[in-house]
């Protein structure tokens, strides 16, 4: 089985969701991290839709978060996000359903309509991975980006108040949903618990998301999150990442990790002969 390839972007919930599932399963992988925009030939290529996450996977490009969790459940059993029973894993699958379409497109639009003003933490938190010439290239085109994503992802005042109440809604069902255990199925870490944690993930920041912004969050980000901390759908997402997000199991591609060794080899010959 080659070791399957995911291609991303860094700060991308739904990304998280099936970077996630990876790291959970222990699954050595290679990370791809694109800059949106520019990811769309390549993504393109692959599986003729410009979405990502997308997981090549035994020579299948599949793209879709729940769809990718779907394959490495099917591939890589153990330890499984499914859960056994077959009520369990139908109400498993059905409340990580509700979360990817009443929470996830909601809470990126809300999120996008508050930072999108900000371009130099939209840069941190999307572009710091590239190289600088395709930073810089970002940098320059700001201001078309900004235009697009709002068209796109139909972010105005008004879809972003809509958001907001549906984000709103999404963490009071999870509130209503959690079980005494403090899962949302049974008695142990499912599908549905990933699902939500990850896409609440643009309000919430967790310290363990694996990609942070090195800059400050903007300030009407700050008050966001400062009036809704005390709610339990955020301090649960909080606690769902200290006790179940662990570490990454990505691995270095053969060809980067030999160019590596070449230049670090290259450059202890250049030391010992100055």
């Amino acid at each position: 089985m080659n070791t399957p390839e995911l291609w991303q972007f860094t700060s991308s919930h739904f990304n998280e969701k099936a970077r996630w599932a990876l790291d959970f399963k222990r699954i050595p992988h290679i990370r791809h991290s694109l800059i949106p925009g520019f990811h769309i030939p390549t993504v393109k290529r692959m599986t003729g839709k410009t979405t990502v996450p997308v997981l090549k996977l035994n020579g299948e490009a599949i793209s879709d978060s729940s769809r990718i969790i779907e394959a490495l459940e099917r591939a890589y059993p153990q330890p499984s996000l499914y859960p056994a029973d077959p009520d369990d894993r139908a109400r498993a699958l059905k409340l990580e359903d509700y979360f990817d379409e009443e929470l996830g497109p909601y809470i990126r639009r809300w999120i996008f309509h508050v930072i999108l003003p900000y371009p130099e933490f939209v840069r941190a938190a999307f572009v710091s991975h590239a190289s600088k010439s395709a930073q810089l290239a970002h940098r320059a085109m700001a201001p078309l980006f900004g235009v697009i994503m709002r068209r796109q992802m139909n972010i105005n005042p008004a879809s972003a108040e809509v958001a907001r109440g549906k984000t709103l809604a999404a963490m009071d069902r999870l509130a209503t949903e959690l079980r005494p255990s403090g899962y949302l199925v049974g008695d142990r870490f499912t599908v549905a618990d990933l699902a939500a944690a990850a896409l609440l993930t643009p309000l919430v920041r967790p310290p363990e998301f694996p990609y942070k912004a090195a800059v400050p969050l903007p300030e009407p980000f700050v008050k966001i999150r400062e009036s809704l901390s005390n709610h339990p759908a955020f301090k649960w997402t909080l606690q769902t990442y200290r006790q179940h997000r662990g570490e990454s199991a990505e691995v270095v591609a053969a060809a980067n990790f030999s160019r590596s060794k070449s230049n670090a080899d290259a450059s202890r010959a250049a030391t010992t002969e100055r």
